[in-house]
């Protein structure tokens, strides 16, 4: 009933999403340097809302590709008729995503400093892709379950055209393991991303 009201008086729907995928397997790997990649143009361009929907739609089109390596999902959000906040239930879940068990990247010039050492770091076989997202309007696509295959297919997509359609006000992505070498075992899965339902 207070949809229907606000959007009588002409106010602004605004939708704050957050999307778990974990991926499992000896080849998902490679994702991570799409993710690092994307982390760090966001950086370089200090949060320009055009190259972070760039990054998501390439993130996104990855992910779809990888599909046969989807083992389990999670999505929440909410819906707010004031932009401060959806703003604040946004950093909340930044501050969330953040926290999560191996999240924080190393992007300081630095990171990089045993370049010379001998190349042997264990292959990641779990990774945990963390995108959250701000949109104007409505999309069904994302404001349902989408712990199953195909829900979560369609999800992706509608991230895609929310770019496309400049409807995006806030993106954030977040991926564990974040830095090369780190392992994100099954326990540590169960135990920092409870959320997760098989798909």
């Amino acid at each position: 009933m207070r949809d229907t009201f606000n959007k009588m008086i002409g106010r602004t729907r605004y939708v704050v999403f957050r999307l778990f995928l974990h991926l499992g397997g000896g080849e998902v790997a490679p994702i991570l340097g799409v993710l690092n990649s994307a982390g760090r143009d966001a950086i370089d361009v200090d949060g320009d809302l055009e190259v972070l929907g760039e990054g998501l739609v390439e993130i996104s089109q990855t992910l779809l590709q990888y599909d046969e390596y989807w083992l389990s999902a999670a999505n929440e959000g909410d819906v707010f008729w004031d932009e401060g906040e959806a703003g604040d239930y946004v950093n909340e879940l930044f501050t969330d995503s953040a926290q999560r068990y191996l999240s924080e990247p190393d992007y300081s010039p630095d990171s990089g400093s045993g370049l010379n050492e001998p190349l042997s770091i264990p292959v990641t076989r779990n990774v945990i892709v963390m995108i959250t997202v701000a949109y104007e309007g409505e999309v069904p696509e994302l404001e349902t379950d989408l712990s199953n295959v195909q829900a979560l297919k369609e999800g992706l997509k509608a991230l895609i055209n929310l770019h496309y359609k400049q409807r995006l006000k806030a993106i954030q992505v977040h991926f564990s393991p974040a830095q090369l070498g780190d392992e994100l075992t099954s326990d540590q899965l169960l135990q920092y991303y409870p959320e997760l339902i098989p798909l």
